[in-house]
């Protein structure tokens, strides 16, 4: 039987498995995904980087959630996938542009070894349709809506995956295992959402806790890490830059004049997987 090669690497502990069809002839779909990410039968990892597919001129990739679901976009996932690519030996260039499933993004190498990343992650929006969020019009920003068993002040916000930011004075993990099941899954979000948990520290910090939608609480997130900094950019509670502390580590956080986001942080390198085939079996 052929065997299947996978690279882990993580992103302040938020790990990703690169499946590159270019160098495996195994198709993975839902139940092979779901297997691989598994941590107590699997490798292990809050997701799956499929690619790169190279199409038109473009290099893709596939995110997929440990549940088997598509995710459109991940800023974590971004950088581990950049950082493979630079490792492979497919960009050789201090910046190259990414397609993924929310359209493409531009990468730039900080350093030789291309441990850390700057990325292009667009513009934040807050309309109830680009969530897609039903039962509001217009956008959606410090918002009383009920959750579990109280009103929060959500604002929602794409960074081309639906995130939904609660500020409160205190965060941590109890309060987003707590809360976290009935955000992503609420009536308001036909395609499920992630939540932040977000509180203010100063004008140039945050705090944020996760919980991703198809994934469960998370280390750290870049798309969360900058949807809670334009949620808070928005409400004027912080400045142009902002460091955002999570629990795996720190991201930093940019808005240029024009609302566009720019992430910073770094990529580590795991290590190398060789599985049997008939572990699909």
């Amino acid at each position: 039987m052929a065997e299947i090669v996978l690279r882990k690497y993580h992103g302040l502990g938020n790990d990703y498995l690169i499946y590159d069809p270019q160098r495996n002839n195994v198709t993975l779909g839902e139940r092979q995904i779901t297997q691989l990410c598994r941590r107590n039968i699997g490798i292990g990892a809050d997701g799956i980087l499929y690619g790169p597919f190279f199409e038109e001129g473009k290099i893709k990739v596939r995110i997929f959630n440990p549940d088997g679901s598509e995710a459109e976009k991940s800023g974590n996932g971004i950088r581990i996938f950049s950082r493979y690519l630079k490792d492979a030996g497919y960009v050789k260039d201090s910046s190259y542009r990414l397609t993924t499933k929310a359209g493409e993004t531009e990468v730039a190498f900080l350093d030789e070894a291309g441990s850390e990343m700057r990325v292009d992650m667009g513009y934040p929006k807050f309309e109830a349709k680009e969530i897609p969020a039903v039962g509001f019009e217009g956008e959606i920003v410090n918002e009383a809506v009920f959750f579990c068993d109280n009103f929060y002040n959500a604002t929602c916000v794409s960074i081309g995956n639906p995130n939904c930011v609660i500020m409160l004075e205190e965060v941590n993990r109890k309060k987003a295992l707590q809360l976290g099941p009935y955000v992503e899954n609420a009536r308001y979000f036909p395609n499920r959402i992630n939540m932040q948990l977000c509180r203010i520290v100063d004008d140039s910090n945050i705090q944020i806790e996760i919980y991703e939608r198809g994934a469960g609480y998370t280390y750290a997130s870049g798309t969360g890490a900058c949807a809670a900094a334009a949620a808070a950019y928005r409400l004027n509670l912080i400045g142009s830059k902002v460091t955002v502390h999570m629990h795996g580590g720190e991201l930093f956080v940019e808005f240029a004049k024009d609302g566009r986001i720019y992430m910073t942080g770094p990529v580590v390198y795991v290590g190398k997987i060789t599985l049997e085939e008939q572990f699909f079996s």
